[in-house]
């Protein structure tokens, strides 16, 4: 995905502007991997393979998301994942 695809993207739940958290570019900088996480209710949209995965939750599966974060843990920047948003530890 490239960089400028970000500002064209929202939340499709709430419609805010999306946060991202690079995990991996590729030689041409594009993004490989990452977090896109909505600056209003918290949710976070992964990056795989350079695609934007953006289902609504009714559609998506923690099971199949859960050990993409564990690997990237070091990425979050201390916040855990619960229920398809990022929250801080507490």
């Amino acid at each position: 995905m490239r960089l400028s695809t970000i500002d064209k993207l929202c939340c499709p739940f709430d419609k805010a502007d999306l946060q991202l958290q690079v995990i991996a570019k590729d030689l041409e900088e594009n993004i490989i991997e990452g977090i896109l996480t909505c600056k209003t209710c918290q949710r976070y949209y992964p990056i795989v393979k350079g695609v934007p995965i953006m289902s609504p939750d009714e559609y998506r599966e923690v099971k199949l998301e859960q050990p993409m974060l564990e690997n990237w843990q070091q990425h979050l920047q201390g916040k855990q994942a619960d229920q398809f948003r990022l929250l801080a530890d507490e």
